[in-house]
């Protein structure tokens, strides 16, 4: 494509102009108010695979693999530990390499979160413990069957470890000839995953809530990792049977920039993100029109050369955006509302306006900071909320692989402290058995 070929141009919002037009005011509402939670329909289907995994186990898993793919050739639903060991060893030594480096990476900020056990005395004879306490057995999504995400393993299995999670469990979709990549099942094997359920879907997560009881696979305590609309209406499905780190949606990205900002660049990050399919945002945040216009002509320069041009013209299409601020204020004011999964921030004293953004699950600082360097070998976890969940929740971390144990040590004079306040709030209450579970303690003593 020539340079003067004419510019990619995406759909624009003109933030300048709610004030007067409450069409502008709606769609910026609808942009900030959007879910994660997939639709009704979705929710059904969901809901209907789960209810069948719980009652029929195995069969119903086979039957949903081949109904709505990512089964194995061979039909089995688990993988033996020996091939996930095999696989690993036939990994070619540069991406072994890239695996090593990118395993180490996460590890090293992964450590940095590990929880640590507390005692505290609230009073005298009072000491509440909080002890940290890995979780026993994890199930890990890994999204897949039009392609294998190892990276997505990584992300999931190395703060596990680092965790002590006790069992881990991976489940990911084969590609449509029943077929699982090599270097995610190398991946696994590097990180000595113990289980590896062959489905995808709402019934990988059933296989992984309620185990196959064919397959020897017992069901885990908590569900993490990312996933399709299937994925994460399962995962609401059956929070509550087991845990779940959180539901997200298409895979999203924000850039905030000004003139400083190089278009190429900016570009090139939109596009990247853009890639992973037509439900993916791809938002450009600027008070500079003109830098929009160029932005969109380096687009329309690099979807020429694309190898993946058609995927990234029908995600732009259908969800790349340019939202024109009145004011550097108005952008970030904005951005923050958004609460987007991965934000970019390219902008003229760049550090004052990142300690102004509370809300985005990951954030890039400056023009040597591309998205794609979080999604593998920076160190920071790329299982991330979606949706506006940034809101109110973050990265997948060590935390997620493990709880907290209240111990609560007790004795006479520590109880006698506060008899009174245990029996005044339960007789408010009229929960009278309260007061007197703590009243026979002292019963016919000196008090």
């Amino acid at each position: 494509m020539s340079a003067s070929a004419e510019p990619t141009r995406l759909r624009r919002l003109d933030l300048g102009r709610a004030a007067t037009d409450p069409s502008v005011a709606a769609g910026r509402e609808r942009l900030i108010r959007r879910g994660a939670v997939p639709d009704p329909i979705v929710r059904d289907g969901a809901r209907q695979i789960v209810a069948d995994i719980r009652e029929r186990g195995d069969a119903a898993v086979a039957e949903a693999n081949a109904r709505y793919g990512g089964g194995s050739a061979d039909g089995r639903l688990t993988l033996e530990r020996a091939e996930l060991v095999a696989a690993r060893d036939r990994l070619a030594p540069p991406i072994r390499g890239a695996l090593d480096q990118m395993i180490d990476h996460i590890r090293r900020f992964a450590e940095t979160q590990r929880p640590a056990t507390t005692r505290t005395v609230v009073t005298p004879g009072i000491e509440i413990e909080r002890r940290w306490a890995p979780l026993a057995r994890v199930g890990a999504y890994v999204p897949g069957g039009f392609a294998a995400y190892p990276s997505s393993l990584v992300m999931c299995a190395v703060p596990a470890r680092v965790a002590g999670v006790g069992e881990l469990v991976i489940a990911s979709p084969a590609d449509r000839h029943g077929r699982l990549d090599d270097v995610l099942l190398g991946a696994a094997g590097l990180l000595e995953v113990d289980a590896f359920v062959v489905a995808g879907g709402a019934q990988a997560v059933g296989a992984l809530a309620f185990g196959l009881s064919g397959s020897g696979l017992a069901p885990v305590d908590r569900i993490v990792g990312p996933g399709n609309a299937w994925v994460t209406a399962a995962k609401l499905e059956v929070f509550g049977e087991v845990g779940i780190d959180l539901p997200a949606g298409p895979s999203e990205v924000m850039v905030l920039a000004d003139e400083t900002a190089d278009p190429a660049h900016v570009a090139a990050d939109l596009l990247s993100q853009a890639e992973h399919g037509p439900d993916s945002p791809a938002l450009l945040v600027t008070p500079d029109p003109a830098f929009a216009d160029a932005v969109e002509a380096q687009i329309a320069r690099q979807l020429a050369l694309a190898p993946r041009r058609a995927i990234l013209e029908h995600s732009l299409a259908s969800c790349g955006l340019v939202v024109l601020a009145p004011s550097r204020d108005a952008a970030i004011s904005f951005v923050d509302a958004y609460a987007a999964e991965h934000l970019s921030v390219v902008v003229a004293d760049v550090e004052e306006a990142v300690a102004r953004i509370r809300n985005a699950g990951s954030l890039f600082v400056g023009p040597y900071a591309p998205e794609s360097a979080g999604d593998y070998a920076s160190g920071a976890n790329h299982v991330l909320p979606t949706g506006g969940l940034a809101r109110s929740s973050g990265a997948l971390s060590v935390e997620m692989f493990g709880k907290y144990v209240q111990v609560q040590r007790i004795s006479r004079a520590g109880l006698a402290a506060i008899r009174a306040a245990v029996g005044a709030v339960a007789q408010a209450e009229g929960l009278l058995a309260h007061r007197d579970a703590v009243e026979i303690r002292f019963a016919g003593a000196e008090t």
